[in-house]
């Protein structure tokens, strides 16, 4: 296949590259070169224009102008009504919606939960698309750490998991289908997200040499998740102090596909390269889990839990005994204290005008920043935690197909796909937990981190998400499938966008080991009717963290309820 003329190559690629920068690709190793059958570029030069021109699509999910006004100045005076709660919890995510079940469970039946958006579940809501359940976010969990009792409890409730024969038996119709994780390089795609040992020289020893570095930091301090129930110690200070990359540098592990699998791990769970998380964060994401599991032939995947729709089939599941007790499409614009409990001014976007409510107490279960904005006197710890942290925007798009797509050579369909050397994460399949054996439409969630290398990589990418045209991303994200699988423009049927421009916590260094971030997961000191939940205060933003903050939260109020 010939390719394209040079204006048309530059132009694509030029945007691809802004966006690779602002992802942190070309922070570990250098990119693969890609075989002429698995280039993207087509007898006309103008494949992927004509394809977008045509595609009908848009922004969905989360809406950044709700959101903004935040912005605007707050007129206590305002508020057209008034409504009298016993606990009110601020922010639909998993950590609110965790909150709320908790309240409920300690009898506490006049709490009541605000959430912005049309439907409660934050990174973990769903849509559907041609008739297909596919995830605006959050689309899977690994199974929990065993000392996790509060989770345990809770996907217990759901089904997931039953004793038998005295073991903890997860249920096969929930756990990812296999194959589960494949990578695309050199033409071909590989099982797994690493090669094998023997893909290229000395990758064997930087596999086992990580292998031990992890070990032995795992042997030196405790890792677990939630982190919150881990002991700090000073080891751990002192490897969140110091970045990732620098971790690595001064252990000689530089081999570029160990460091590209590392950076594609820390944009996939904490929204930034590898240059820009703590040692502490790189360490963690392997120690807390079943270390690092390189081997030989590059490891054996988690295994996961996973769902057409993502974690919006756990948000709904915690939301829908208590849909009374939720009000959506209503932001909070500020609180205060007052003698007797906290006053909450809201917008109600449905009415189209200000409300209030008075609360005995609140749980701020928003993200740092938005709980900084929303109280009257902040207090100094959440100023300066809301200083050191950044927040990763993320891109998150569903493309539904008419057909699968017509695979390249190698390992079959997998449910995670991922492309070496792409700045984004690759696609999962929403189909993939079908039991259905019959061939047709599909939908593939693409994942892009934005959070960079730095905070110049971060806030570009986060100014270029929020322009309106969906057409120049959606351009993108056909440009990074494409390389693996042309016929993805032949396929594509309707493109949905969801963007987010602050989707998680980046645990940059000095983050997790922060005092402030401590303070505010401690409860309330002084008498203060205020609560913080949110996985924010674990320096990272996974759904086990936000849960556990939810239920830690629920608890320090059900304590001084009943005095």
């Amino acid at each position: 296949m010939r390719s394209p003329p040079a204006p048309f190559r530059r132009r694509l690629l030029a945007g691809a590259a802004a966006w690779a920068g602002a992802a942190g690709a070309t922070g570990a190793g250098p990119p693969f070169t890609r075989s002429a059958s698995a280039t993207l570029w087509t007898s006309d030069a103008d494949a992927i224009d004509r394809v977008v021109a045509g595609l009908p699509g848009g922004w969905t999910g989360a809406s950044p102008q709700r959101g903004h006004r935040l912005r605007e100045p707050a007129a206590w005076d305002a508020a057209a009504s008034e409504e009298r709660v016993g606990v009110l919890v601020v922010g639909g995510g998993i950590a609110g919606l965790a909150a709320l079940r908790a309240l409920d469970r300690a009898g506490l039946d006049d709490a009541r939960l605000l959430d912005l958006e049309d439907a409660a579940g934050g990174n973990a809501r769903s849509i559907r698309l041609g008739g297909i359940d596919c995830p605006l976010a959050a689309h899977y969990i690994p199974l929990p750490d065993e000392r996790n009792d509060a989770l345990l409890d809770f996907l217990a409730e759901q089904g997931l998991w039953r004793w038998h024969a005295g073991r903890r038996t997860w249920s096969e119709r929930h756990l990812c289908h296999s194959p589960q994780e494949r990578l695309f390089i050199g033409g071909r795609w590989v099982e797994g997200l690493l090669p094998a040992a023997d893909a290229s020289p000395g990758l064997r020893d930087a596999l086992r040499r990580m292998s031990a570095a992890v070990a032995a930091a795992a042997r030196d301090a405790e890792y677990r998740i939630p982190t919150r129930q881990a002991r700090w110690s000073a080891a751990l200070d002192a490897l969140d102090a110091q970045a990732f990359d620098a971790w690595l540098d001064a252990r000689d592990l530089r081999h570029p596909l160990l460091r590209a699998y590392l950076d594609y791990c820390c944009r996939d769970d904490y929204g930034a390269a590898s240059a820009a998380v703590s040692a502490w964060a790189g360490i963690h994401y392997f120690a807390a889990r079943r270390g690092f599991a390189g081997g030989d032939d590059g490891g054996e995947a988690d295994p996961v839990l996973t769902w057409p729709e993502g974690n919006a089939w756990l948000a709904r599941r915690m939301a829908a005994p208590r849909a009374a007790r939720i009000r959506t499409a209503t932001i909070a614009r500020a609180v205060r204290e007052t003698p007797g409990g906290v006053d909450v001014l809201a917008w109600d976007f449905a009415a189209d005008r200000p409300c209030r409510f008075r609360a005995r107490r609140v749980v701020l279960a928003v993200p740092l920043f938005v709980a900084a904005r929303l109280l009257e006197q902040p207090p100094v710890a959440l100023r300066s935690a809301v200083a050191a942290m950044r927040w990763a925007p993320w891109l998150v798009t569903n493309l539904l197909l008419d057909e699968p797509l017509s695979d390249a050579p190698g390992a079959a369909p997998a449910w995670d796909n991922v492309i070496q050397s792409s700045p984004a994460l690759g696609y999962v399949d929403a189909t993939h937990q079908s039991l259905d054996p019959r061939p047709g439409a599909t939908v593939l969630t693409h994942y892009w981190a934005l959070g960079g290398r730095d905070d110049a990589e971060l806030q570009a990418a986060r100014a270029a998400l929020l322009k309106d045209d969906w057409r120049d991303p959606a351009r993108r994200v056909l440009l990074d499938i494409a390389v693996a699988q042309p016929d993805v423009l032949r396929k594509v049927r309707r493109v949905e966008l969801a963007r987010y421009g602050h989707a998680m916590s980046v645990p940059r260094p000095g983050v997790r080991g922060s005092k402030a971030l401590a303070a505010l997961a401690a409860a309330p000191a002084h008498g203060s009717r205020i609560h913080f939940a949110h996985s924010d205060l674990s320096g990272y933003s996974v759904f086990e963290e936000a849960f556990f903050h939810g239920e830690r939260a629920a608890a320090e109020v059900a304590r001084a309820e009943r005095g």
